[in-house]
């Protein structure tokens, strides 16, 4: 696929899965990468367009098993493996590998904090030590030198892109931040389950993960090194029947003398040059009919009708910006590439 003197070849680990398939839809368009490898172990032997019929024709190689797979010609892999599994993998593999983990087994730079929310001691403890956090906009310098890379959660990536530059502006009070996130089915991911089937999700919508989520400490990790001391929040994810999208409502409030202004014109600046990530005009709130299919993030900046509060709202596709398109994004910049490249499409509708 896209084989030429100018490509790189890559392999997607867990092809499989909503990620899987959301990287080989991103990058099949892909200029510059060249899918040589893609493994699903239960699905061995399968070609891609048996799995997702939307992806007959591309041009993959048929599903292998991940011991099977055969490294020596890549220079990257997308690892789409559940959690807890990524670590041991990456330990074994070649050292000449770049890798892009969509995985959490590598967001966490204290490895307690890890064993702590994910139940088991961090397996790979050395390699953690060299791992960056791939928020690509708010972490590009380090991203573009680095071997494995940690892509953000879809919750995270929603939350921290009009938190992280208002925390560093010294903007809004730290110790008074609440998200309220909602995220659509495929966030959980295609693992058959009793919570994910349709009578079980549609019609309603429900709070789950409350006070214990785990993207919670991922969000705060981010945002105490952001203001150079420890942050917590409040984050509460809700379940809504639709098959894409995050949308973040966060309450936060200013500092003295800080205006709503302020943090529009701040989050303006920080992203006025970003293909990706776009304010939104006064007054209009964000939508996640609005980025659905694409790669950006719309952020929106209102008053609170309580005195010296704001509200943002934060909206992505979590299988792109919340996933996989995040991942193509840091696949280009540390392979000195058009960030945009196969991310230039823009959102469906309806």
């Amino acid at each position: 696929m896209n084989a030429s003197v100018n490509t790189i070849p890559v392999g997607i680990l867990g092809a499989s899965g909503y990620t899987g398939a959301e990287l080989v839809r991103l990058l099949a368009r892909h200029p510059n990468a060249d899918v040589q490898l893609v493994t699903a172990d239960r699905r061995a032997g399968e070609e891609m367009g048996d799995v997702y019929p939307h992806l007959a024709g591309v041009g993959l190689p048929a599903l292998s098993r991940l011991e099977d797979a055969d490294f020596s010609a890549l220079e990257t892999v997308f690892l789409g493996l559940p959690h807890g599994t990524t670590q041991e993998v990456v330990k074994g593999l070649p050292g000449h590998l770049r890798v892009i983990d969509l995985s959490a087994d590598f967001r966490f730079h204290d490895t307690a904090a890890y064993a702590q929310w994910y139940g088991h001691p961090h397996r790979a403890p050395k390699l953690q030590a060299n791992a960056v956090y791939g928020l690509t906009e708010l972490n590009r310098e380090a991203i573009a030198g680095a071997r494995i890379i940690a892509n953000p959660g879809c919750y995270p990536t929603a939350s921290l892109l009009p938190l992280v530059p208002l925390v560093e502006a010294g903007l809004i009070a730290t110790d008074d931040i609440i998200i309220d996130a909602k995220s659509g089915v495929s966030g959980a991911g295609r693992a058959e389950r009793e919570a994910s089937l349709f009578a079980e999700v549609s019609e309603g919508i429900h709070a789950y993960g409350i006070a214990d989520h785990r993207h919670a400490p991922e969000i705060e990790q981010a945002l105490s090194e952001a203001a150079g001391r420890d942050v917590m929040v409040s984050f509460t994810p809700h379940l809504v029947p639709m098959n894409r999208g995050i949308l973040a409502t966060i309450y936060v409030r200013l500092n003295d003398g800080a205006g709503v202004g302020d943090l529009r014109a701040e989050l303006q600046a920080r992203y006025g040059g970003e293909p990706f990530v776009r304010v939104t005009p006064q007054g209009v709130a964000p939508a996640t009919r609005h980025v659905r299919g694409s790669n950006h993030c719309l952020i929106g900046v209102f008053a609170d009708r309580v005195e010296g509060r704001a509200i943002l709202i934060s909206a992505i596709d979590n299988l792109v910006k919340g996933a996989s398109g995040q991942a193509v994004q840091n696949f280009n910049l540390v392979s000195g590439l058009d960030e945009s490249l196969a991310l230039e499409q823009v959102p469906l509708f309806p």
